[in-house]
């Protein structure tokens, strides 16, 4: 039941963080317009490499560590200082070595790319791993909540024309760091303090560094198609683009929640030897994503086209496009968050994790050479597609002689059935109706119904899985 509730808090958590953003969206596309949400695309794009850089797999690596030794209070303790420690000195080299290239490199946008500093800044006092080692996420959650709403407030008063890019940066970048800020007093409860001789952050380095190669690979491909199409298209098909990929994204938070919650309880059942529990928590995750990122994705789809210039406004009709042909990440990475995220990085198989991001990357400059010159945005959203589909596609390989592959895709093609046919019931209605937030919420609920119905006379695991929870939920109360 701890699993269980830790990913409705982080649901909870990436949801609000894609929700609140998407709440502003409309507005600022309307007021910035296509070439300012461009402008920010392209910068942040830039500083997200800097501060993953000063951040290596400090993220990762200390949430798997503190979860490996969750039980002994001074070791964890001595962990958090260290790893800490460790991550501000290396997000204090990034920050010199991001101004360096600011000042001596930047021609263009220089005043945005300052702005976007602060985001490096605020990455230097990220403890969120620590919390998420302890499988606290309750705590996270209702902290960042309260400074998230600021935001949205701060949003809707302060920006009113295309001069205020630099205010909404700055917005952005400011309540990133005051979130992070917030959940430091939380630490009083969980920490104790150890001798600065005992931190020894450096012993962290290595191993740090071998999840930060998988994390900034994977990183490289996510970003780089906002930077190739910066270069290679115009800025406002990087405003589509980017716009886009938030609403895809935003629906793909709900599914790789589980990512963020399984890492810790994963990796405590294998320092534990409990390998009959790691594979079993494989097998129950993977049916659990596909069950909701299917008809997630075909939903999507369904409605893409009229909900982009109805939502964004129209200078983001081109952004409709783009969410139909990107949608099917939400499967993909769905899948590859069950297999990378929730079972080869907890277990330890960083070097099988790497090696499966690195394709993805590689293969995605190849395919956005080619697609970003003849077919722009759309081009971009296609070879996310491509690339996600190889990082998944090696994953599953990488653990053949660990699963079952049979009984990993056995419910599979229920999903997919049942998701297509609601695509065919949503888009219809999407065509004949205009769209409104109540046509919206009608074309959802249709689309609900007609998925579980879907469920319910192909016999889909899911259904009696979801059934025994609700039974043993009751049975405790």
């Amino acid at each position: 039941m701890k699993v269980i509730k830790n990913y409705l808090y982080n649901a909870g958590y990436q949801i609000l963080n894609m929700v609140l953003p998407l709440i502003t969206v409309p507005y600022i596309s309307r007021v910035l317009g296509a070439h300012d949400v461009g402008i920010n695309e392209y910068t942040n794009s830039w500083v997200t490499f800097f501060f993953l850089m000063g951040q290596m797999g400090i993220t990762l690596y200390g949430n798997r560590e503190v979860a490996y030794h969750r039980d002994d209070l001074y070791e964890r303790s001595r962990i958090f200082w260290g790893v800490e420690a460790l991550q501000i000195l290396t997000i204090s080299a990034s920050f010199i070595a991001y101004l360096m290239a600011v000042f001596l490199f930047s021609t263009t946008f220089k005043y945005y790319f300052l702005l976007q500093g602060i985001w490096i800044i605020a990455t230097g006092f990220d403890v969120s791993w620590y919390f998420m080692g302890l499988e606290n996420f309750k705590v996270t959650v209702v902290r960042n909540t309260f400074v998230r709403l600021i935001s949205i407030v701060l949003i809707f008063t302060v920006i009113k024309d295309t001069g205020d890019l630099g205010k909404y940066i700055v917005i952005l970048g400011g309540t990133q760091l005051v979130g992070n800020l917030t959940l430091w007093p939380y630490l009083k409860d969980n920490v104790v303090w150890v001798k600065v001789s005992k931190w020894h952050p450096f012993q962290h380095f290595y191993p740090a560094l071998l999840l930060f190669i998988p994390t900034i690979t994977t990183q490289v491909y996510l970003v780089l198609n906002r930077l190739m199409l910066g270069r290679m298209s115009t800025q406002v098909a990087l405003g589509n683009f980017g716009q886009a990929d938030k609403i895809v994204k935003f629906v793909l938070a709900i599914v790789t929640a589980t990512g963020t919650v399984m890492l810790p309880h994963v990796a405590n059942k294998f320092a534990k030897g409990d390998i009959k529990g790691v594979r079993s928590s494989l097998y129950s995750s993977f049916n659990f994503v596909s069950a909701i990122s299917v008809p997630m994705m075909f939903g999507l789809m369904a409605i893409s086209a009229r909900f982009a210039p109805w939502f964004l406004g129209t200078d983001f009709e081109l952004a409709g496009h783009i969410m139909f042909l990107e949608s099917p990440i939400i499967v993909l990475i769905a899948w590859s968050n069950v297999t990378g995220t929730q079972y080869l990085m907890p277990v330890n198989r960083v070097k099988e994790y790497t090696t499966s991001v690195t394709i993805g990357a590689v293969s995605n400059v190849i395919f956005n050479l080619f697609l970003i010159e003849g077919w722009g945005a759309n081009g971009a959203a296609v070879a996310t597609v491509c690339s996600e589909f190889l990082v998944t596609a090696s994953q599953i390989a990488m653990i053949r002689g660990t699963i079952k592959r049979r009984k990993l895709f056995r419910e599979q093609w229920k999903y997919f059935l049942c998701g297509f046919l609601m695509y065919l019931v949503v888009n219809r209605i999407c065509l004949v109706i205009n769209m409104t937030v109540a046509n919206l919420c009608l074309e959802v609920v249709v689309g609900m119904i007609v998925y579980f119905l879907g469920l319910l006379l192909t016999k889909a695991s899911i259904l009696t899985e979801a059934g025994k929870l609700i039974k043993d939920k009751a049975a405790h109360k």
